[in-house]
């Protein structure tokens, strides 16, 4: 897995987890769309933490910097 997340694409994705974790855990969303909205945080979180985002690779994307 090489990397391909930029700083600012992965500190945008961890500020959107963070808020959707916590309009779930707060009740404000619910239900199944509260769900969906949890795995998507988790996902965002996890592919900020590896600095990697398999939906890039198909179209050749990367919003890292160049060395």
């Amino acid at each position: 897995m090489k990397a391909n997340m930029g700083g600012a694409d992965r500190v945008i994705r961890i500020v959107i987890a963070i808020i959707l974790g916590v309009l779930y855990y707060q009740g404000i969303v619910t239900g199944t769309l509260g769900i969906v909205l949890l795995v998507v945080a988790v996902v965002f979180a996890l592919t900020s933490l590896v600095s990697f985002c398999p939906l890039y690779l198909p179209f050749g994307m990367s919003t890292k910097k160049k060395e």
